[in-house]
């Protein structure tokens, strides 16, 4: 462009000004910078030390366990050794729990699960008369304490003769997961779009091929977040196994506990046991911690 004299005009200059940032941005941009996951990657390293250490303990002699820490297996690793495991396997009791284990842990989550997916349902879409009222009543029974309910369910699991026995745990377990898995359900399948299911009913299913055809397969991470709760609940509970079960039923919680009262030097039989019992949770968990994790999403976004 030139003026009229014919003399070129200078453009005049941009001038960029930055936005000061807060000193709250600077953090959150601070917060999400390499030395920040190198410290979270330290802290869940941190968190594995137990685990680690007992896993070590538990492929060691016992006499190397009283001379010396688990971390000088890391400068003798001759130390490391199955017969604590050969010797677990020997030992009929932590065996046998190990089984009862299984025997409660599987039913109890299986149960709540089918349950409360249905009772779900029933309460999300389903009308009856006082659905409502029924629901707050469930949602009332999560604030019952456990402790509250030993003595007397115990006294009516003996009178109808379950007291001691492996039924008479799945049931205490099915009826006090019962409430959130019923909470939670419900309130996941309240999301589905209702042109869905209506969709689903002009084409001809019923209630019952709706809810399998059409609302499992949409709840499956929902169900499987509530299957993992309910999984390590039981399996890590000790408490109730303590009181209702007995010395043929009792799970391995309670037959590692008997065994620290009875011989608390046998650590070589002790460490692998705890390891056993620790590490199957942690493999559920991993094997579906995919499923786990969009059930959580699922149900922290709309």
């Amino acid at each position: 462009m030139t003026t009229d004299a014919g003399s070129p005009r200078k453009a005049a200059p941009v001038t960029v000004v930055k936005a000061k940032q807060s000193l709250g941005s600077r953090l959150a941009s601070g917060v999400s910078g390499g030395i920040v996951r190198v410290f979270l990657l330290l802290v869940g390293l941190f968190w594995l030390v137990p685990t680690i250490g007992l896993l070590v303990s538990s492929l060691r002699k016992p006499q190397d366990m009283s001379a010396s820490g688990w971390w000088k297996v890391f400068s003798e690793p001759s130390q490391l050794t199955v017969d604590s495991y050969q010797k677990l396997l020997e030992n009929s009791d932590i065996t046998h729990s190990l089984v009862n284990t299984v025997l409660i842990t599987v039913p109890a989550t299986l149960l709540v699960v089918v349950i409360g997916s249905l009772a779900g349902y029933a309460f999300a879409w389903m009308e009856f008369p006082g659905r409502d009222w029924w629901f707050l009543g469930v949602v009332g029974l999560l604030v019952v304490p456990v402790q509250v309910a030993l003595i007397p369910i115990a006294e009516l699991f003996g009178k109808i003769g379950i007291f001691g026995s492996i039924t008479g745990v799945v049931f205490f377990h099915v009826g006090f997961g019962l409430p959130f898995a019923v909470f939670l359900l419900r309130n996941f399948f309240a999301e589905i779009p209702r042109e869905l299911l209506e969709a689903a009913r002009l084409d001809g299913a019923g209630e019952l091929r709706l809810f399998v055809r059409v609302v499992m397969p949409l709840g499956g991470p929902a169900i499987a977040s509530l299957g993992i709760f309910q999984f390590l609940w039981v399996w890590n509970d000790m408490l109730v196994a303590l009181v209702f079960s007995d010395s043929g039923s009792q799970p391995i919680t309670v037959a590692l506990q008997t065994q620290v009262r009875q011989f608390g030097n046998n650590i070589d039989v002790l460490a692998p046991g705890a390891f056993i019992s620790m590490v199957i949770p942690l493999a559920v968990f991993f094997a579906f911690q995919r499923q786990f994790v969009s059930g959580v999403m699922a149900g922290a976004v709309k």
